[in-house]
């Protein structure tokens, strides 16, 4: 990885995102790239002050946390960038800008310096950005490294997009995959359907020489069952696909998807369906 782009709006679940980015920049040897979207006008704002003055104390605060946290990066860089416009938007192209290979956000942000915007974006962050993204709730603990990632497995035609980029983070951490299979209907053809899925990401991950643990499960809640799942075993990361709504070209997450980020405490790695064709190019190969 070359560059993270980490969303800031200063609350505490933001500044949370940002030091578990740090804990990855430092294992991949990436730059972060802190990014501020104004919304406001100088009378929204909860300083009252001038626009002139309102960016000039973010960038005060910017400065600070470069002052306090970029002596943690191992050898990289920590910079920032003010953007004004719709948040999720501002990020978005940031990070396309910059050729970001990856977006931290918090998932849940209660700002004390712009209302709620990291929290309410999270969604459109995660369903309109070229990279993949990981959410992180304010109250998980953040370790140095990471020992078992959850992929979950379905009957979706975009299941297995996650599973090269998964491998790759599994690989840097030198963690374990726990695949939790899971069926939602009796119909032979369907659970058919899954079981090839799964065993592709299984021929995947055996060519790859990470270590993993297959685990199957009948459920009515894929998603409830998956959360469970990786909390019961203290998980370090579930990864999954951002599955869309109906009308693909709004950005909009599906409801499994959309679930995953709000209910999990534990981290969210979201990579998104439009990679689809290039990575099923590469289970055609195995």
């Amino acid at each position: 990885m070359k560059i993270i782009v980490v969303a800031v709006d200063f609350s505490s679940g933001s500044i949370h995102a940002l030091k578990y980015a740090i804990g990855i920049a430092n294992k991949v040897h990436s730059d972060i790239l802190m990014i501020w979207v104004d919304k406001t006008s100088s009378s929204e704002s909860v300083y009252s002050l001038s626009a002139k003055s309102y960016r000039g104390e973010v960038i005060k605060r910017f400065e600070d946390l470069k002052k306090n946290l970029e002596p943690t990066l191992s050898g990289c860089k920590l910079d920032y960038k003010l953007k004004k416009g719709k948040i999720y938007y501002e990020i978005v192209t940031a990070a396309k800008t910059k050729q970001a290979d990856l977006i931290v956000m918090g998932s849940h942000g209660v700002s004390g310096f712009e209302e709620y915007w990291i929290g309410s974006n999270a969604n459109r962050v995660v369903g309109h950005a070229h990279c993949p993204v990981i959410t992180v709730r304010n109250g998980f603990q953040i370790n140095e490294g990471m020992d078992l990632i959850v992929m979950p497995i379905d009957n979706s035609k975009d299941t297995l997009i996650k599973v090269p980029f998964t491998v790759n983070i599994a690989k840097i951490y030198d963690a374990e995959i726990h695949m939790v299979v899971t069926f939602t209907t009796n119909l032979k053809t369907i659970q058919r359907r899954v079981e090839n899925y799964a065993e592709k990401a299984i021929k995947y991950m055996e060519k790859e020489n990470v270590k993993y643990v297959v685990e199957k499960m009948h459920t009515q809640n894929s998603t409830k069952a998956t959360i469970d799942y990786a909390t019961k075993l203290n998980a370090d990361l579930i990864s999954i696909v951002t599955e869309q709504d109906d009308r693909s070209d709004t950005g909009l997450l599906g409801p499994c998807a959309q679930q995953m980020v709000n209910h999990s405490h534990i981290p969210v790695l979201s990579v998104h369906v439009a990679d689809f064709n290039k990575t099923m190019k590469l289970f055609d190969q195995i």
